[in-house]
């Protein structure tokens, strides 16, 4: 059953991803051309006719599904390159300054959030406190504030770009904030998910039971509680798995990263729809896949799922 979801939901995201950029308001050789750039009229539909462009939706949906099975992602319009390397090359950008602030993110807001959600304190409700406006405040801002405060006011970090010299040590000199920024966001998020699902557990029964077992705290927390507390994390943290290629997408255009984000976001002003489609196309697999990676955990930590 749960592969015929998966299946389906494949399905109907790939054909979305086919649809909604044909939906968007614009004509894709304007974009392309430039609204200055006059061009004879047979010229315009040999160029439609060599992008498929003047084909039927109906024959462009099935060639576009032909293509897949074929794992061939089209050619880039703006970009003058094939989707596929053009995708692959952004992607390890984004993925070198996404997968460290999911991981540090997952561990160090669920371990804070479940401490702070076990047992409150001053420290606790001020951490809280720290957290929740790191969680309020829209990502751009901070970006912005952070850029302008450590790398135009102190000059401490470059002010753009992923390297210059290519080195190990010069890209981290570049990402280093970046990677701290969403870090601070993925940690955040986790941790109020986290410190709230804590604040339910420690009512359940079981807490109460394993307490008059005469366990210490500890044990009841990271034993016990832990495990159900951290079942929404895992969800969270496939989800962010999944859309770590788009959601990098303020970060890179404030800190002029060409990486998956800026490139989707070129593709949507352009119309370019074979980048929109294999961008997505990524997404839609990385999402999934995260899905079936949180659902086999979800069976390991709480048998009752299983089977449903």
């Amino acid at each position: 059953m749960n592969l015929a979801r998966y299946v389906i939901s494949l399905f109907v995201i790939l054909s979305l991803n086919f649809a909604i950029p044909r939906a968007m308001p614009g004509d894709t050789m304007t974009n392309l051309l430039g609204e200055d750039v006059i061009l004879d009229d047979t010229l315009v539909q040999e160029i439609r006719r060599e992008m498929g462009l003047d084909l039927p939706l109906r024959e462009q949906y099935l060639m576009y599904w032909k293509d897949i099975m074929h794992l061939n992602l089209g050619y880039s319009y703006h970009f003058h390159s094939p989707v596929l390397p053009l995708v692959l090359e952004r992607m390890k950008w984004t993925l070198l300054i996404s997968a460290p602030p999911l991981i540090v993110g997952a561990v160090l807001g669920t371990l804070l959030g479940a401490l702070a959600g076990w047992r409150e304190s001053m420290r606790s409700r001020l951490q809280t406190l720290i957290f929740l406006i790191i969680y309020s405040t829209p990502p751009y801002f901070l970006a912005l504030m952070s850029l302008y405060i450590f790398g135009f006011q102190l000059g401490w970090v470059p002010m753009k770009g992923f390297y210059t010299t290519g080195s190990a040590g010069n890209i981290i000199h570049h990402i280093i904030l970046p990677v701290v920024l969403m870090s601070l966001f993925s940690a955040s998020r986790n941790y109020m998910i986290m410190r709230g699902s804590v604040i339910q557990e420690r009512q359940m029964l079981y807490v109460l039971y394993a307490r008059a077992k005469g366990l210490y705290d500890s044990q009841i927390l990271f034993r016990h509680v832990f495990r159900n507390a951290a079942l929404p994390i895992i969800t969270l943290v496939a989800l962010d798995f999944g859309f770590i290629f788009s959601g990098a997408l303020f970060i890179e255009m404030v800190f002029s990263m060409r990486g998956m984000g800026n490139l989707i976001y070129s593709a949507l002003l352009y119309r370019d729809y074979p980048v929109l489609q294999g961008s997505f196309l990524v997404i839609t697999l990385m999402v999934i896949t995260a899905n079936v990676v949180a659902d086999v955990i979800y069976g390991i930590l709480d048998p009752r799922v299983r089977g449903r």
